[in-house]
C-alpha cells in the first residue's frame, strides 16, 4: 500500500511540475529569466510555510533536519539555485514543448548519478524503463528536426536537468526528514539566492500582478510537486521515482500544444506509447 501511494505521489508531482514550463514561457515575456527562477522558489517557500503551520498544529511526528545532513542540505540549495536559472534562460531561447521534452534528461541524470555516486541499485527492469524513456525522448526530438540542433537554449535546459539530477540524489538523502521543512529550506534558500543573482545582473522587478502569478505557480509546480516527490522517494528511491516522474515532460508538451496552438504528430503518439511501456517496467519491478 505504501508503494502504491508513493507511485501516486510521484505521478502527482510530475503532473504539478508539468504546468511550469508552458506557463513560465508566457510569464517570461514580462519577467526576466533569473528573477522568474527566484519567484518560483520563493512561491514554493511561502506556500509551504503556510502548510507547515497547520502541520505543527496537528502535532506531526515528522523528523527535523540535523547537522549531519548539512552537506546534502547545502548541496540541495545550491543546485536549486542553478537549475531553474538554467531552465528559465533556456525557455527564453527555445519553445516550451522542446524544453519539456528535454526535461526527460533529468531521469537519466538522476539514475546514473544514483548508481555511480550514491551506489543505489538499478534493476534490469528499471534499466529497460530508462532505455524506453530515452528512446521515447529521441523519437519526440525527431518530430522537430531543429531539436537535433543543440542551440544555446537546449544546452541550458540540459544543464538544468543535470543540476536537478544531482539535486534529486541530495534530496533522497534527506527524504526521511520532514518534507515540508525541506521544501521551505529549498524555497527560501534557492529563491533568495537566485534573487540576489538577478539583482546583481541588473534585472528589476516587474508588475505586482505578474509577480503574484509567478509566486502561485512556484507554490503549485515547485512547492507541492517537490513535497510529493520527497514522499515518493522515501519508498521508491531516487532512480525509480525519477522514472515515474518521466510523465512530466509529456504532460508539459500536451499543455504546450494547447496553450501555443500546436498539433501533435503520429510520431508523438508512438513515443507516448513507448513511455507507457517504460512506466510499466518501472511499476512492475
Amino acid at each position: 500500500m505504501k508503494q502504491t501511494t508513493a507511485i501516486f505521489f510521484a505521478i502527482g508531482a510530475a503532473a504539478l511540475y508539468a504546468v511550469s514550463s508552458p506557463v513560465s514561457k508566457l510569464l517570461l515575456q514580462e519577467i526576466p529569466a533569473t528573477m522568474m527562477a527566484a519567484f518560483l522558489y520563493l512561491g514554493a517557500g511561502l506556500g509551504v510555510s503556510i502548510l507547515r503551520i497547520f502541520q505543527k498544529r496537528s502535532n506531526s511526528q515528522e523528523l527535523h533536519l540535523t547537522k549531519e545532513k548539512l552537506p546534502y542540505t547545502i548541496g540541495m540549495v545550491l543546485l536549486d539555485i542553478a537549475a531553474p536559472i538554467f531552465l528559465m534562460a533556456g525557455l527564453t531561447m527555445t519553445s516550451a514543448a522542446n524544453a519539456s521534452l528535454l526535461n526527460n534528461f533529468e531521469i537519466i541524470a538522476t539514475s546514473i548519478i544514483a548508481l555511480c555516486i550514491f551506489k543505489e541499485s538499478i534493476s534490469k527492469r528499471l534499466w529497460k524503463a530508462i532505455f524506453l524513456v530515452t528512446l521515447s525522448c529521441i523519437l519526440l526530438s525527431v518530430e522537430d528536426l531543429s531539436s537535433f540542433d543543440f542551440s544555446l537554449g537546449s544546452v541550458f535546459v540540459l544543464c538544468a536537468c543535470i543540476c536537478w539530477g544531482f539535486e534529486n540524489n541530495c534530496t533522497r538523502m534527506l527524504s526521511s526528514k520532514n518534507p515540508l521543512e525541506i521544501v521551505v529550506i529549498k524555497g527560501f534558500g534557492s529563491g533568495l539566492g537566485a534573487l540576489c543573482i538577478a539583482l546583481f545582473l541588473g534585472e528589476r522587478f516587474t508588475e505586482i500582478g505578474f509577480i503574484l502569478i509567478a509566486l502561485l505557480l512556484g507554490f503549485v509546480s515547485y512547492g507541492l510537486s517537490i513535497m510529493l516527490y520527497i514522499y515518493a522517494q522515501r519508498y521508491l528511491g531516487a532512480a525509480k521515482t525519477s522514472t515515474y516522474y518521466a510523465v512530466a515532460p509529456f504532460i508539459g508538451v500536451l499543455l504546450s500544444f494547447l496553450i501555443f496552438r500546436e498539433t501533435p504528430s503520429i510520431l508523438f503518439v508512438i513515443a507516448c506509447m513507448i513511455m507507457i511501456a517504460g512506466t510499466y517496467f518501472a511499476s512492475t519491478e
